[in-house]
């Protein structure tokens, strides 16, 4: 399954990618809302700066009226802000209509026509018009009003032409945000102020969250600064803005450069607000600096800052929310634009770190496709875990130490559903393998065999395929006098325990168990399963299942009499697979290589040893305990068999008492091969043998009786000797 799932998430990593290319508006508010977090975070720490907010608060609207007030008013409040020493004073409110408390509008008003009639009083009152009383007031000192977007087309604001603008790049201010119409204002009022910028925070139907501010607007009439750099403009007495493009790209903007201050932007020109919280320092009560005679408090906040008259009463819905969740006057927001700005304190994300955030969320898309193809969900899920954890890590260093807003949402949500993705295909590929493997393999294997195929995920090749696979068969010796002893049920419970204790021996070293015949077993390797080394394998199941037999018999104290096993092991090239008829199969060997273990499994009573194997077996297990047991024909093959006899596992075949054993039986077979005396040779390996296994007493004392089994002789010469091996066990 490693191919397919790295495939797969291959194609989940473009799938994912090609949508955050496309960028769809949930795919943004889940990143807005991650950057808001970042803020929340690492909020912009208040500095005492020269910027200032004159509120129009609910203190200043009890004492002097509702809001509009007149502009005889908000001239006084000018003047006085004047006598306050204010470096510039910026009104983020809108006059787009003449004062309609300036008497010389009496003369339009309904009800009042009679008085052109009256030329004395038609003269006063034209002469008096809270306008120009304004006018004259903003034209006293530094001072900028603002404008505002239109929703629909229709006549134009006039837009004067208070600051210049040098563009350097491929047409930078291509790509700012347009706009329609403007608001329009009041001629003399416009004419007086030292600028015009705009009070939007925002383009019009996006979202009430503020993150980004345009820091130019482009209108029919030309480009038209934000309210907060046009303020400081006029504050450091400069007449143009310098808007510098991407390099070698077309109408996108890189920043806005003005009286030695650089704002970097994004490509549309907007600025990203790194925000603090909204702080009481920040405001002077309009109320407080209509009061009358100069208030030194009031004085050592104003003198030199640059003020924002706004307001922050409910009813004139002019609160706006930050990115830390804060409810705010929206002319705060002007003044927080101006502080970053003296302070260089600017939120950096730019392609590149776009580009970054793809990267990053490939390599752990990929590297969770490799590792789970590899490992499973499990490690692959604490592999992302650890990637997750890093990408938050440096999304929040980037931010703490560089402002760069590094997106880690992207990467995490995009890595979870690809990992989610992956885990549901190899659970289904999983299930559906289980599946096909259970409803084949249920009718010939156990249930533990079953469940190892289920667990190691092998591919089974259904139907007959010739491959090596080493044969077991094991028989109870002294079997029959146990049907005396027992009753039929309790000898039927006696075998199921024993045949469960020698399989679990099988079991434990990846065998498989074909089937019970009688009080014999008949068991398998390297297949269904392909093991390496299964001949090895199998001799060690073999002695596994004589000390298995040793202790049970040990425990059970109704024997009466010593059970013993004689097991027989064979190797060679077999068909597996389905065999029996169209009603009824199982799923087992055939092939010559059984029958060889079979009769192996018989020699051991004219052997004397419990454990029989072909030299092919012998030899692809060396590091094991091997005696040589003479060349045997075994019945219906044409030529003899050369057999050994397993003592024992690696341990023993290294120990130096199995050395001289394995010496003084060489010199055994030599002494028969030679037809010399054998008394001496005979009598040291048993005195050698004893210490190590006392059945080899047996496996000796018969060897008197086997000389023509140690010697080269023809089949026919070992046949008149009666050597001859008989037929395998019923069965087979």
């Amino acid at each position: 399954m490693k191919w397919p799932v790295i495939l797969l998430g291959i194609v989940l990593i473009s799938l994912f990618c090609g949508i955050r290319l496309a960028d769809p508006t949930p795919l943004k508010s889940v990143r807005h809302g991650y950057f808001d977090t970042l803020q929340v975070a690492y909020p912009r720490d208040w500095q005492d700066l020269p910027v200032r907010v004159v509120d129009l608060d609910e203190a200043s609207l009890a004492t002097h009226g509702q809001w509009p007030w007149p502009r005889t008013l908000l001239a006084d409040l000018t003047d006085q802000l004047g006598a306050y020493g204010v470096a510039v004073v910026a009104f983020d409110t809108l006059f787009a209509e003449p004062d309609r408390y300036s008497p010389n509008r009496l003369i339009e008003a309904q009800g009042m026509e009679a008085l052109r009639d009256l030329p004395d009083i038609a003269g006063t009152l034209s002469g008096l018009d809270n306008d120009k009383t304004f006018a004259q007031s903003l034209s006293q000192m530094p001072s900028v009003l603002g404008l505002a977007a239109g929703e629909t087309d229709g006549a134009k604001g006039a837009i004067y032409d208070k600051a210049g603008f040098v563009s350097l790049g491929n047409d930078p201010l291509g790509s700012v945000t347009r706009i329609r119409q403007t608001t329009p204002i009041v001629a003399a009022l416009s004419a007086a102020s030292g600028g015009l910028g705009s009070v939007n925070l925002s383009p019009l139907n996006t979202s009430d969250i503020v993150r980004r501010v345009p820091m130019v607007w482009q209108s029919a009439d030309g480009p038209l600064p934000t309210l907060s750099i046009e303020a400081l403009r006029l504050a450091l007495g400069e007449s143009t803005f310098i808007v510098r493009g991407v390099a070698d790209v077309d109408r996108a903007m890189a920043s806005i450069q003005f009286g030695g201050y650089t704002v970097p932007t994004t490509s549309t020109g907007e600025l990203w607000v790194r925000f603090r919280k909204d702080d009481p320092r920040l405001y002077i009560s309009a109320a407080d600096v209509l009061a009358g005679d100069l208030d030194p408090t009031v004085q050592s906040q104003l003198q030199g800052s640059i003020v924002f008259v706004g307001t922050s009463a409910a009813g004139l819905l002019d609160i706006r929310t930050t990115a830390l969740g804060e409810r705010v006057p929206g002319v705060s927001v002007h003044a927080q634009i101006l502080e970053q700005i003296l302070t260089n304190d600017f939120l950096a994300r730019s392609d590149t770190t776009a580009v970054i955030e793809l990267t990053t969320y490939a390599s752990i898309g990929l590297i969770l496709a490799t590792v789970m193809s590899l490992f499973g969900p499990l490690t692959s899920m604490l592999t992302g875990a650890v990637g997750a954890a890093a990408v938050v890590g440096a999304s929040h260093s980037f931010f703490a130490q560089q402002g760069v807003l590094f997106d880690a949402s992207f990467p995490i949500l995009a890595g979870i559903l690809t990992y989610g993705i992956l885990t549901a295909y190899q659970f289904y590929v999983a299930d559906q393998e289980k599946r096909k493997i259970r409803q084949s393999f249920s009718q010939y294997l156990a249930p533990s065999v079953l469940a190892e195929i289920e667990r190691k995920g092998y591919k089974i090749e259904l139907g007959g395929e010739m491959r090596p696979v080493t044969v077991m068969f094991t028989d109870i010796r002294n079997f029959t006098p146990l049907g005396e002893r027992f009753a039929p049920h309790e000898l039927v419970a006696f075998l199921n325990d024993l045949f469960t204790t020698l399989t679990d021996k099988i079991l434990n070293r990846d065998g498989t168990v074909d089937k019970y015949i009688g009080d014999n077993v008949m068991a398998f390797w390297n297949a269904p399963l392909a093991i390496e080394g299964h001949e090895e394998a199998a001799a060690k199941a073999a002695l596994d299942m004589r000390a298995a037999l040793r202790a049970f018999c040990a425990e059970r104290d109704d024997l009466g009499q010593t059970i013993e096993l004689a097991t027989g092991l064979a190797v060679g090239d077999v068909l597996v697979g389905n065999i029996g008829s169209r009603q009824r199969f199982s799923y087992s060997v055939l092939g010559d290589t059984v029958n060889v273990a079979a009769r192996a499994e018989t020699s051991c009573r004219a052997i004397g040893f419990d454990i029989v194997a072909t030299a092919a077996v012998k030899d692809a297990s060396p590091n094991l305990a091997w005696l040589y047991a003479g060349s045997l024909q075994l019945r219906g093959k044409s030529s003899t068999s050369q057999l050994y006899i397993l003592v024992g596992d690696k341990t023993l075949a290294q120990s130096a008492a199995f050395a001289r054993l394995l010496a003084a039986h060489s010199s055994l077979i030599q002494a028969i091969e030679n037809g010399n005396d054998i008394t001496d040779a005979l009598r040291t390996c048993q005195e050698l043998a004893l210490p190590i296994d006392r059945n080899l007493i047996d496996f000796f004392g018969k060897a008197p009786g086997r000389f023509a089994d140690f010697r080269a002789q023809k089949p026919s010469q070992i046949a008149d000797n009666q050597n001859v091996i008989g037929e395998p066990p019923r069965g087979i």
